[in-house]
This record gives structure tokens, C-alpha cells and sequence, in this order.
């Protein structure tokens, strides 16, 4: 019996820890005096459920209260920490999962681009391949004009050479003509220093006179060799009129039948002259054609003497208009000279040579523009060196209201088509169609080709300009540079 009953303790007790506050209560007696019995425990609370065991020997309530029994808190401080740790962990793992999904996006996004760029690389290289062929025909294209220029450039060089051979012979012609002209000179002089009645007399005799003093100057009309060469485009000088010299009679087998181009004004003094400011210093005032003789080299040659402009006795060496010379030309012409005396003409290296030797000169460079306003540009020294120095320029201090073109052009050689001596690899010449003192290349091109109305379109920079009057790319109307002793 009593081990029933521990038994059926045991087993109550094990309930009782399960359920919390629980309680179970064992009434003795009849079963009225358990009716009141467990209505008054349930009353004061001590037991929650009442167990019916087997009669005992015990009399009276049997409970037992667990609220006695305490709670494990080191257990459920263990859950807490752990229930902690794995709150973290799943924080931890939540961090890490909106990161990863964050790369994986930046992925996408790059994936994304990776694809737009793929398709804009094959858009440049199709384009790069199309312009490749552009480069390619271009090539081709450029390399059949370069055969077509290299030809018509031996075409060229032909004719050039040929063009040679006739100005060989136009100068031969030229020469005879200027030694006539020299000794029609010489019996004009004679007859201004005689009376009407003499004069006539020496004009009837003139072939005698003429044999007698031929051998007085025929060393002096030797060393002249085509002075000043006239241009072929220059119209024939048929209009003579009686008051110029070549009108006088000549009966030398030898003389051309056509009258020579240039003639002199009448003067008031024989001459020759040293140079133009000795002829206004003789008390001529007239622009004209005058003889002069450089004592330097016992030397004649033709100039135009301008006495009409900034206090005269300016000898011009250079001059540019109407575009009827070419002066795309030679060395050799740059240095005997070339052009018409009394239009566009080039006096000479050689001259120009000996002609500033003979004192200190300065050089004035007079410009006109198609809109008829006039400038000049002034150097206080001017000459040239010899020919085996490439006739190299020197120059002085510039003043003036045209810009100063030239200083950049100081103590550099001459160079032409066919001797080139500048700075530049190429040849500036054959750039800026001229001969120049030409350095790499030009701030001043005045013997390059004359174009008309001002600007022009070219190539190259190859008008008649002054860099710092208009620029390169305006060919002015009138250039003339002209020379005079300081």
C-alpha cells in the first residue's frame, strides 16, 4: 500500500513540476466532507487539481504547492545568450546578403555597359576600317596627281630650257641694240653743245663721226652685257617720235632694223651720271631714263631716276604695276637685270652691286594698294655683297608707316628658281614664284606674281605682298623700291 501511494506521489509530483502552480489535494471521510473540502481549498487557492488516490490510512488533506521549487535562471540566461548570438549571426548573414545582392547589381550594371561598349567599339572600328579606305583611295589618288605634276614639272623644266636658249639669243640682240643706242647717245651730246647750223652738219656726218669715235668706247660698250633685259609681253617699241634719240641715221652693217626700247630725255648736261641724285644735282628735274657710269667698274647700264617723289634722286632698282613682266626668272637674269625701263623692271644684282659701292646708301620701298592708299617703308643703309657671297642683303634701322617686312629678310642670300640658298628644305623660289632674299620662306614677296583686285587665292603665298601692309594673302597694286645716297 505504501508503495502505491509513493508511487502515485511521484507521478503527481511530476506533473506538478510541469505545470507551474499547480497543487492536488487527497480528502478522507464521506464524500460530502470532499465536496466541502474542495471547494474550500480551490477557494484559498493552495491546490489547483484534486487527485483522487486510494484510501489511506492518513486522514485529513494531502497537498503539495510547487511554487517551492525554483527556476534554472543560469539555463535560461544560457537560451538568452545563445538566442543573442544567433540574432547577431542572422544579422551578420543579412549584412552580407544586401551586400552580395549590391555586387550583384554593380554586375548587372557592368554587364550592362560591357555590352554597350562592345558595340561601340565594333561602331569605331567599322568606322576607323571606312576611313582607312578613304586613306587609301586618297593615296592613290594623290599619288596620280603627283605623277601628273611630275610630268607636266618636266614639261616645264623643258620649255624652261628652251625659254633659256631664246633669251641667250633675245640678249644677243638686245646687246647690239643697247651698243647702237650707247653711240646715238654719244652724238646727241655732241650735237646739244652746238648751234642749230652745227648740229645739222654732225647729222649729215654722223657715219663718219660714228667710225671715229667707235674705237674711243668700244671697251667701255663690250663690258656691257644686256644691262636691262626686256620683257617679250613688253609691246614693240615702234612709236617713236622725232624727239628721241634713236631717230638720228646710222649706216653700221650690224645694227638691228628695229629702234631700240629705250631712249633718254633731252638734259641739260651731257652725262653720264653717277647715279640719279647726281643727275638733280646736274639741275634735272624730270623722271626719265638716264645713263649713268659706275666709277666703281667703270661700268654703263639704264635706270629710271624718279625726281618727282619724296625730294627726288631716287634711282629705282625695282618696280611692279601691270603684271606685263614675268619675274619668275633665272639667276643669271636676276643678276644682268631684265623688264622695261619705263614699266615693270629688275635692274640688276651685279649693278645694284656696284652701284651701292660707290657710297652709303638708303633704301625706300614705296606700296600701293587696290584702293589707292600709299605707304613706304625707309632704311638708312642698304647694299648688297658679291656674287660669291649670293649677293646677300644688308640693311639698317627701318622707319616708315608701311610695317617693317624686309628686317626679317636681312643679311640672308638671293635665291631663285635655280639656286637655292635660304633657310628653308625646299626651295622658297619655286613656293612663291620670285627671286627673293628669301629666308623660311617670306615676310615680303615683292617680285612674286602680280594679281589683280588684292586678295587673291593661291597654293602658296606667291603674290606681290608686304606682310605688314594687307598680309600675305593681298598682292598689291604698285611696289617700287628705290635707292638713294644718305
Amino acid at each position: 500500500m505504501e508503495k502505491t501511494l509513493t508511487t502515485g506521489l511521484a507521478l503527481f509530483l511530476a506533473l506538478c513540476v510541469a505545470i507551474p502552480q499547480a497543487g492536488g489535494c487527497k480528502e478522507g471521510g464521506n464524500a460530502e466532507n470532499k465536496s466541502s473540502s474542495r471547494s474550500s481549498d480551490t477557494k484559498a487557492g493552495r491546490c489547483s487539481y484534486t487527485f483522487i488516490v486510494p484510501q489511506q490510512k492518513l486522514t485529513g488533506a494531502l497537498c503539495l504547492n510547487t511554487q517551492s521549487a525554483a527556476t534554472n535562471y543560469s539555463e535560461v540566461a544560457a537560451l538568452r545568450v545563445e538566442l543573442k548570438r544567433q540574432q547577431e549571426q542572422l544579422e551578420k548573414l543579412r549584412g552580407h546578403l544586401e551586400q552580395e545582392g549590391a555586387l550583384a547589381m554593380e554586375v548587372r550594371t557592368l554587364r550592362k555597359e560591357s555590352i554597350s561598349m562592345n558595340s561601340r567599339i565594333a561602331q569605331l572600328y567599322a568606322q576607323l576600317l571606312h576611313e582607312v579606305i578613304n586613306k587609301k583611295d586618297q593615296a592613290l589618288e594623290q599619288q596620280r596627281v603627283e605623277n601628273l605634276l611630275l610630268n607636266a614639272t618636266t614639261q616645264a623644266l623643258q620649255v624652261s630650257s628652251n625659254y633659256r636658249e631664246l633669251e641667250k639669243k633675245y640678249g644677243a640682240l638686245t646687246s647690239m641694240m643697247s651698243s647702237q643706242n650707247q653711240f646715238i647717245a654719244r652724238l646727241e651730246k655732241q650735237c646739244q653743245c652746238r648751234d642749230s647750223t652745227q648740229s645739222s652738219l654732225v647729222l649729215t656726218e654722223a657715219p663718219k663721226s660714228q667710225s671715229i669715235l667707235h674705237p674711243n668706247y668700244s671697251s667701255e660698250v663690250n663690258e656691257m652685257t644686256n644691262d636691262v633685259q626686256r620683257d617679250q609681253s613688253a609691246p614693240p617699241p615702234q612709236q617713236a617720235n622725232a624727239g628721241r634719240v634713236h631717230s638720228l641715221p646710222t649706216t653700221t652693217p650690224s645694227a638691228p632694223t628695229d629702234p631700240p626700247f629705250i631712249s633718254f630725255p633731252v638734259t641739260k648736261t651731257p652725262g653720264p651720271w653717277r647715279d640719279c641724285q647726281h643727275v638733280q644735282e646736274s639741275g634735272e628735274t624730270t623722271s626719265g631714263i638716264y645713263l649713268l657710269h659706275l666709277q666703281s667698274a667703270n661700268r654703263l647700264l639704264q635706270a629710271w631716276c624718279e625726281q618727282s617723289r619724296a625730294q627726288g634722286g631716287w634711282t629705282v632698282i625695282q618696280r611692279r604695276q601691270d603684271g606685263s613682266v614675268n619675274f619668275f626668272r633665272t639667276w643669271e637674269q636676276y643678276k644682268q637685270g631684265f623688264g622695261n625701263l619705263d614699266g615693270e623692271y629688275w635692274l640688276g644684282l651685279e649693278h645694284l652691286y656696284w652701284l651701292t659701292k660707290q657710297a652709303q646708301y638708303k633704301l625706300r620701298v614705296a606700296l600701293e594698294d587696290w584702293q589707292g592708299r600709299q605707304v613706304f617703308a625707309e632704311y638708312d643703309s642698304f647694299h648688297l655683297e658679291p656674287e660669291s657671297d649670293w649677293y646677300r642683303l644688308r640693311l639698317g634701322q627701318y622707319h616708315g608707316n608701311a610695317g617693317d617686312s624686309l628686317s626679317w629678310h636681312n643679311n640672308k642670300a638671293f635665291t631663285t628658281l635655280d639656286r637655292d640658298k635660304d633657310s628653308y628644305t625646299g626651295n622658297c623660289a619655286h613656293y612663291q614664284k620670285g627671286g627673293w632674299w628669301y629666308h623660311m620662306c617670306a615676310h615680303s614677296n615683292l617680285n612674286g606674281v602680280w594679281y589683280r583686285g588684292g586678295h587673291y587665292r593661291s597654293r602658296y603665298q606667291d603674290g606681290v605682298y608686304w606682310a605688314e601692309f594687307h598680309g600675305g594673302s593681298y598682292s598689291l597694286k604698285r611696289v617700287s623700291m628705290m635707292i638713294k645716297p644718305t
